[in-house]
């Protein structure tokens, strides 16, 4: 699988869990010349998300990665992985 923004891969990864149609990539498979910081937070069953944001060729996509640093116990096999927002294309 490979997200793709901008034209650009993200990340690419052949080991990805799908939970509710979305791809959590490994998060060492994340490109990190393109992400910056975000002191973005959300909350879900999954527990507290934070987030990245994408920079590529000049252009900023805010928000546009999360992961769950301390995910919920339902959500233990998400630890160590992210998943790409709307605009960000996750292609095989």
């Amino acid at each position: 699988m490979k997200a793709i923004w901008n034209g650009v891969v993200i990340a690419e990864s052949d080991d990805t869990v799908v939970v509710e149609g979305e791809h959590y990539f490994p998060e060492g498979s994340l490109k990190r010349e393109y992400v910056s910081f975000s002191n973005h937070r959300t909350t879900s069953p999954r527990g507290m998300a934070h987030y990245y944001s994408l920079f590529v060729d000049g252009d900023l996509k805010p928000d546009a990665v999360w992961y769950y640093p301390e995910p919920s116990e339902a959500a233990q096999q998400l630890k160590g992985r992210v998943a790409f927002g709307q605009g960000v294309q996750v292609v095989d």
